[in-house]
């Protein structure tokens, strides 16, 4: 029996007091680590093969995380090529002892999912079935057209050797 590709995934766990910054929050750094292994997991979970980060960008720190609150870290699929999936990652943390949690942190992540020997492959396609998944899908496709213009500058300003 195969399994359907898991779309979404949340992980969640307590800040603890050694991803601590100068500053008595959680570092910037370790919130980073949080959304690439959550990316990993979902991207791996959507395509059962080993996947690779290709971009991260458009982060947002909204707000601070802070040591001892429930940390949520939840990637979901939002837009998939032949070879690579775009998820939107969500970051959200809390007091345990009030049970909500709000936002902090947002980014989108591309990756692509390679063989055994680092090639990549096809996965499976995700098609939008609600208002909120095609709203995702536009972002997805709209922050691609910006990074393709980020790119075209970027090369336009390369000096010949």
């Amino acid at each position: 029996m195969s399994m359907k590709p898991q779309r979404q995934i949340t992980l969640r766990f307590l800040a603890e007091p050694t991803d601590v910054n100068f500053g008595g929050k959680v570092h910037g750094g370790a919130v980073m680590k949080w959304i690439d292994q959550a990316g990993y997991a979902c991207a791996v979970g959507w395509s059962a093969h080993y996947c690779v980060t290709a971009y991260v960008g458009g982060i947002r720190f909204e707000r601070p995380v802070l040591i001892g609150h429930v940390v949520e870290v939840d990637a979901k699929v939002i837009y998939t090529g032949r070879t690579s999936m775009h998820l939107a990652v969500d970051v959200s943390a809390g007091d345990p002892r009030s049970g909500t949690v709000s936002p902090t942190t947002h980014c989108l992540m591309v990756f692509v999912a390679v063989d055994d020997s680092g090639k990549p492959v096809a996965v499976p396609s995700w098609t939008p079935e609600t208002d909120e998944d095609r709203t995702l899908e536009r972002y997805a496709t709209r922050m691609m057209e910006l990074r393709q213009q980020i790119a075209n500058e970027v090369q336009g300003l390369k000096v010949p050797a």
